[in-house]
């Protein structure tokens, strides 16, 4: 019997039921096949994809390698294969997923819009909490060096933070209207943002303690959040009401920034996603002053440079503490548990850092973001799109692995933040973007790689995934301690 399929943005159905794994295997194919034609067979051929879907998400990276054509390519060709395959579900047949738009100018109600004024006062200095202290001035350029040192962020995430704290009449963002999509995240700027004293539009679910918790922030603020409201009830779900969204987005006065921090679990995860690709796309039709804003994943696939793989390398050589257990570790291993990052002198190198427990639809919808990006700053789009440290979130520490792994990082080098620490970081990083804007460079990967706040997964000695069962082992050590 065929599975009831839900209502708005949805998975396409295999018969008669939805399945991401065909959607996965079946994308990732579709990328790939103009430039690695091997690689979009195997991706094709994968018997359970589930368990294996990390190397073809590692040769997303791989295949664009060789030239910028070849990484714009995969892609555009990812993205439009995701276009053409998701649908949209008006609860009695899927249709093309650009019905979801169609379908707002037949509805008789269109959004209305609520602003909450804030009455505090901006905070005029960039400080960033951090272990209980608030850091500015002297102390917060004292930490991003030992953040530097330390190989927990790029020179160049520093160098930006230090442009906007020289800059604190920059943190208004006077002129823009940032979008905040997914406003109740903990990895959003919104707290930031109007702590600042600037504009936010928030969209998120029709749930009434997440609008409750923002209005009250918004109302201590120093700053002003637009919502959307439908009847007297704040909010709006982008998965089934994603054509009024967008009219109402439409027509948000100012330049507008549209931020995606969007997240749900499991299969969710990969329709919302699509649901904001589908909204991005629909809006650059019609507003030209768009810009895009982004956090990646560090647990993904990265090429990074040169200086990244070398010192990596020179860690491994001199590693101390669980380094002195390497060699039979290995053996005992037959070779899994902590091998190099990187073979030494490969530039540049690839940084996989994908977690097998997140699964392939948390990757695929991660990845497509990395596409959109890509392929809009190659229009011409202003983009923001930052690599985020792993943080301490809800979502994630329900996860008794991942807490675990994460309880257990600071062991082979890895800082794992916390979320008042990563939203302020964050935030910054966006401020710098819109106000200074990125260097072109001649590679999407090093677009990716510039300003990445990664929390030492690229520069410590270890391939990831070969420590993350120690990590595990020892994080549940601690807990237990």
């Amino acid at each position: 019997m065929p599975t009831a399929q839900p209502s708005g943005v949805v998975i396409p159905s295999v018969d008669g039921k939805p399945s991401t794994s065909a959607l996965g295997r079946g994308v990732v194919a579709d990328a790939l096949r103009a430039v690695d034609p091997v690689g979009a067979r195997a991706a094709e051929s994968a018997t359970n994809w589930r368990h294996d879907y990390l190397p073809h998400f590692r040769r997303l990276v791989e295949a664009g390698l060789p030239s910028r054509d070849a990484a714009l390519t995969i892609a555009r060709d990812g993205l439009a294969s995701l276009h053409e395959r998701m649908r949209y579900c008006d609860g009695t047949a899927e249709r093309p997923l650009t019905d979801a738009f169609e379908q707002a100018a037949a509805l008789q109600e269109p959004l209305a819009t609520r602003v909450v004024e804030g009455g505090g006062a901006p905070q005029t200095a960039l400080i960033l909490p951090y272990r209980g202290r608030r850091l500015e001035g002297e102390d917060l350029l004292r930490q991003l060096d030992t953040w530097v040192a330390d190989g927990v962020i790029e020179p160049s995430c520093a160098d930006a933070v230090r442009t906007v704290a020289a800059n604190p009449d920059w943190l208004r963002l006077d002129g823009h209207r940032v979008a905040v999509l997914g406003a109740g995240a903990e990895m959003g700027p919104l707290r930031a943002l109007l702590r600042w004293g600037a504009e936010v539009v928030a969209v998120d679910l029709p749930r009434p303690p997440i609008w409750q918790r923002l209005t009250d922030l918004a109302t201590r603020s120093a700053g002003r959040l637009v919502l959307p409201v439908s009847g007297d009830e704040p909010g709006a779900d982008l998965l089934h009401d994603l054509g009024r969204v967008a009219a109402w987005l439409a027509e948000i006065e100012g330049r507008l920034v549209l931020g995606n921090y969007v997240y749900a679990d499991g299969a969710v995860n990969v329709r919302v996603a699509m649901a904001v690709d589908a909204l991005t796309q629909w809006l650059r039709e019609r507003r030209p002053d768009l810009a895009l804003a982004f956090l990646a994943t560090p647990t993904d696939v990265f090429a990074v440079p040169d200086d990244v793989v070398d010192e990596s390398t020179e860690r491994y050589r001199t590693a101390t503490g669980i380094g002195r257990l390497r060699r039979p570790l290995r053996v005992l291993s037959a070779g899994r548990l902590l091998t190099g990052n990187y073979p030494p002198g490969s530039y540049p190198g690839i940084n996989d850092s994908l977690v097998p427990q997140q699964g392939p639809n948390y990757a695929l919808a991660k990845r497509l973001q990395r596409w959109r990006a890509a392929e809009a700053r190659a229009a011409g789009v202003p983009v923001s799109l930052t690599v985020a440290p792993a943080t301490r979130t809800r979502s994630v520490l329900k996860n008794r692995l991942l807490a675990a792994a994460y309880a257990g990082a600071h062991r082979f080098g890895i800082e794992i933040f916390e979320p008042a620490t990563s939203n302020v970081l964050m935030a910054a990083l966006l401020v710098h973007d819109l106000h200074a804007g990125r260097p072109t460079r001649p590679h999407p990967w090093q677009d990716e790689a510039h300003a990445a706040a990664h929390g030492g997964l690229w520069r410590q000695p270890y391939s990831p995934r070969s420590a993350l069962g120690i990590a595990v082992l020892l994080g549940i050590g601690a807990a237990r301690g």
